[in-house]
């Protein structure tokens, strides 16, 4: 373990420096301008010109960064350690355009092209759902047709929105018309309230897509279901895990764009990322954290929370003994 932490970044620790203090880098790790030399890249995407109601999400990676700083190295309850691990490091933002989605979302492909080029893998933190497809298009390039688990209250499968084909509502329909994922292997969490017609959930169904809604998962473990996404990605496919805070209740993440009543509780997101361990999983985001509308922290440090799990499900990040 002693050499482990000798070859690895580690956090900062709260013993060395108050956790007040410091500059705010995702889990206080060291930062550095690209993804060289990296198992895996936390970058923030910080979008929110695809966003169709609340603006904010532009804020989501630098709140979720400073929330990040009561994140310790280890999983109590999994007993992973993620950063005895892998070579972990902030690799900054992606600098957009701010006054056009069409050059942003060409923008964050590029990006995203240059540190999968470097061999890491990455965490991004949005940002609207609109930067999940740059992010898929790079993935394909390097992985092909992925899984894709999906964790939201809006199933983002519009064909339009306001006559733009790409906003944050339309990015899982481009996806799939563009065989980035395989939607027989897709799984959409928590969709949920009211809709513009009674089949709106059902385009992604028709395709092979296992939508589920949250009121299939209230009041209950999602074990169960993990237990069948596991079997039905398979442990060798490519797997890609898009969260969106939505997808919980607003009770327990009120700050975002998009919020819908009758959400997953926290334990449920943990359970459902936990779930994903010894899949094939190549990349993550999370997604519309949007801290104007929660003064409190509490939805950027879940976020934070949730990221840390994303870490500790990627293959190879070793259980303590």
């Amino acid at each position: 373990l002693e050499l482990r932490m000798k070859e690895f970044n580690q956090p900062l620790s709260g013993n060395d420096m108050p956790r007040f203090g410091g500059i705010a880098s995702m889990f206080r790790l060291p930062v550095q301008a690209d993804a060289a030399g990296l198992d895996v890249a936390l970058v923030g995407v910080p979008l929110d010109i695809g966003t169709s109601n609340r603006t904010g999400s532009r804020y989501g990676p630098r709140e979720i960064r400073s929330e990040s700083v009561l994140v310790r190295p280890y999983g109590m309850a999994t007993r992973a350690a993620p950063f005895d691990s892998f070579q972990v490091a902030d690799v900054g933002d992606v600098p957009l355009n701010t006054y056009s989605l069409e050059k942003s979302i060409d923008i964050i492909e590029a990006h995203f092209d240059t540190l999968l080029a470097s061999g890491a893998k990455t965490i991004a933190m949005g940002g609207d759902h609109t930067v999940a497809l740059p992010i898929l298009r790079a993935q394909h390039k390097v992985h092909g047709k992925m899984a894709l688990v999906h964790v939201d209250a809006h199933s983002d499968t519009n064909d339009s929105m306001f006559g733009e084909p790409i906003t944050h509502g339309t990015i899982f329909r481009r996806a799939i018309e563009e065989n980035l994922v395989d939607p027989t292997r897709m799984f959409q969490i928590g969709l949920r309230a009211t809709g513009y017609a009674a089949e709106d959930f059902d385009w992604a169904r028709e395709r092979g897509v296992r939508v589920v809604p949250a009121e299939e998962c209230w009041y209950k473990s999602l074990g169960p279901l993990m237990d069948e996404v596991r079997q039905a990605i398979g442990p060798d496919r490519p797997v890609y895990l898009s969260f969106d805070i939505d997808g919980l209740d607003p009770s327990v993440a009120p700050g975002t764009g998009t919020p819908e009543p009758g959400g997953l509780v926290t334990s449920q997101g943990l359970e459902i990322i936990r779930g994903l361990y010894g899949l094939n999983v190549i990349g993550c985001d999370l997604v519309e954290v949007s801290p104007t509308y929660d003064p409190s922290g509490n939805t950027a440090l879940l976020a934070a929370n949730l990221i840390f799990e994303m870490l500790c499900c990627l293959p190879g990040c070793q259980r303590r003994s």
